[in-house]
């Protein structure tokens, strides 16, 4: 019966406006937590691990960058594309860009939809994991933690050995 199904937690916070000024840190994940987006690699001549897209971790890489084409209110400030999931911190902001702007959740199911659509078949775990960017320290802390996220892939919290 469908009572007895578990109820989702709700992922948004309840009574924000998603389309208002601000930046947002986003993280979306594979379905399964497969490792399909890219492989993390430790390259000798920069010292450190580094992330090389697959074939489906490149048309992920294009579609991110038409966001600010699609929606020109809204700036990708950064992103990683890890093997099972992706970080972006999106900017949306009207008073550069004066226009009415769409929703978070709006912008991240119109790029799931158009990687599936390029891919052939649907590559993502339901939903995505939203953190509403507070202030100048948080902003830095997560655009961080996007740059050293493939540094320190093996202690990642989503990873997973292959």
């Amino acid at each position: 019966m469908k009572n007895d199904l578990p109820k989702r937690k709700p992922n948004r916070l309840k009574g924000f406006d998603y389309s208002s000024d601000g930046a947002y840190f986003i993280t979306i994940c594979t379905k399964n937590k497969e490792q399909i987006f890219s492989k993390i690699v430790y390259d000798k001549t920069v010292g450190a691990n580094i992330v090389r897209p697959s074939a489906i971790g490149k048309i992920i890489e294009k579609d991110i960058l038409k966001i600010e084409k699609i929606y020109p209110c809204i700036f990708v400030d950064s992103y990683v594309i890890m093997p099972n999931h992706i970080h972006l911190l999106l900017t949306i902001d009207t008073i550069r860009r004066p226009m009415v702007a769409p929703t978070i959740a709006t912008v991240i199911k119109q790029f799931k939809g158009a990687v599936s659509k390029e891919v052939g078949t649907t590559v993502w775990q339901k939903g995505f994991y939203d953190h509403i960017i507070r202030d100048d320290e948080d902003y830095n802390t997560k655009a961080q933690y996007i740059d050293t996220n493939p540094l320190t892939w093996e202690r990642d919290e989503l990873y997973t050995e292959r």
